[in-house]
């Protein structure tokens, strides 16, 4: 599965499992750094990061160390969720070219539609994001970038991209987990061939609890996070999972089996998950797409 990719509205392959490095110790380069080999030694060719997780410098080196062409591995990053201005946009995009010493940057995608500070306001920041998004078609046709897309936007933030841009996401990365699809989002997305990343697929771990999930599983003799892999590999995400395990690395991407048809429709109508534990306090986890 660690082989399979999906394709890009544009046509670039894009692998279809990725390893997330979301609150790998961003004061510790080498913490990333020794993650990001591990999962590549495992056979992840998918690394996502971003600005705002502090740990791009050692990605970078992760990558760099692991002694796998480069043109083989799809390292995606973040435009910080801050920047609504295109002078800002470019420099950010340059300063994560440069901490990740990379020739070039598979992929970024805007953080986020709203800053982090202000999500619970109403300003849509339309003008903001479009600015943003100018500078990274700048980029991507430059071939600083070889793909551009969004997190955390929901059908009418697209469709702001959509409707006045002159090239259209091509990835979507939101929260998606079994108990929480956003499900109209995914539909949007999937309306305008923009691929839906599935970021925190086992719900920061508060999936594992849901004793439902966890008799699926067993039915189908494979663990909760095997089955919540699979769960979205289902659905067309792309799914990024997060350890410093190498071996639950390897366990999370040996998701070959199915799902029928019945399993599927149970798993994609329980409870929806709403405690989220001491991640709560992060406006995706408090404020979630439908």
């Amino acid at each position: 599965m660690l082989e399979a990719t999906y394709t890009l509205a544009n046509g670039v392959q894009i692998p279809k499992i990725g390893f997330g490095t979301w609150m790998i110790d961003a004061d510790a380069d080498a913490d990333a750094a020794k993650a990001v080999h591990e999962a590549i030694d495992a056979g992840y060719r998918h690394i996502d990061t971003a600005e705002a997780y502090g740990n791009e410098v050692g990605v970078g080196e992760g990558v760099r160390a692991s002694g796998i062409d480069r043109k083989d591995i799809f390292v995606n990053t973040k435009l910080a969720a801050e920047i609504k201005n295109h002078d800002e946009a470019v420099k950010a995009i340059d300063d994560s070219l440069q901490k990740l010493n990379l020739d070039y940057i598979d992929m970024m995608i805007i953080h986020a539609p709203k800053p982090w500070a202000k999500y619970d306001e109403p300003n849509r920041y339309f003008e903001g994001n479009l600015e943003a998004w100018r500078a990274l078609e700048e980029s991507y046709k430059a071939g600083k970038l070889r793909a551009i897309g969004v997190s955390n936007f929901d059908p009418t933030d697209l469709e702001n991209i959509i409707k006045h841009a002159k090239i259209a996401p091509m990835v979507d990365q939101v929260l998606a987990h079994i108990t929480q699809t956003p499900f109209k989002t995914i539909d949007y997305a999937k309306a305008h061939n923009i691929l839906v990343e599935a970021y925190s697929p086992f719900g920061h771990g508060e999936m594992f609890k849901n004793t439902g999930i966890q008799a699926m599983a067993a039915k189908h003799h494979v663990s909760v996070a095997q089955l919540g892999m699979r769960y979205l590999l289902q659905l067309g995400l792309l799914p990024l999972p997060k350890t410093v395990n190498p071996e639950h690395m390897k366990a999370n991407a040996d998701v070959d089996f199915s799902i029928d048809d019945a399993d599927m429709t149970t798993l994609k109508q329980m409870k929806p998950l709403t405690d989220y534990g001491q991640f709560q306090k992060f406006p995706v986890y408090s404020d979630r797409l439908s």
